[in-house]
């Protein structure tokens, strides 16, 4: 019989790893809208950090942090290191955003913040595992999760979503 699987906590008692190799606490998050995505630099659907950056750019003065997780568990679509991920999305987008730490989405492996996330939030069919690269989840204020988006959902037709989230408190 095999042990069970350790409980995953709650959201603002998670702490994730920043690209530098620190933790973040994600409780500093509390009272902010997130856009919380599974990102890669060589996918076919890159090209949507600009979206998020613009949503950044436009709603980070009311709250929005769009929060970025490379992961390379897709077609190996984001092999490089940390620190070149970093400087792609910054020379390639202007990423402002944060990027964190390369993680797992799915498997045993998985981070605890995308395990919670695919709880609270399934996909089609009521699966729990991120099928492909930017997966976005909107989180609001209050830390619960309104809604999962399919990666061909484009950052801008998220644009109402997240200002209803926005507006409330």
């Amino acid at each position: 019989m095999s042990a069970p699987a350790p409980a995953v906590l709650p959201l603002y008692d998670q702490r994730v790893r920043t690209a530098e190799g620190g933790m973040q606490d994600l409780g500093a998050y509390r009272g902010h809208v997130l856009l919380i995505v599974n990102v890669a630099s060589g996918c076919g659907f890159t090209p949507q950090y600009a979206g998020l950056e613009r949503l950044y750019r436009r709603y980070r003065e009311q709250g929005l942090v769009v929060l970025g997780f490379p992961c390379n568990q897709f077609g190996g679509q984001e092999p490089a290191a940390d620190a070149e991920i970093q400087a792609f999305c910054r020379q390639h987008y202007d990423v402002t955003f944060p990027v964190f730490a390369k993680i797992e989405v799915n498997g045993a492996h998985a981070d605890p913040l995308f395990q919670w996330l695919s709880a609270r939030a399934p996909g089609l069919l009521g699966t729990r595992a991120i099928k492909w690269n930017f997966t976005k989840f909107l989180v609001d204020r209050g830390g619960q999760v309104l809604g999962r988006y399919a990666p061909r959902t484009r950052p801008e037709a998220l644009v109402r979503p997240l200002e209803r989230a926005l507006r409330s408190p």
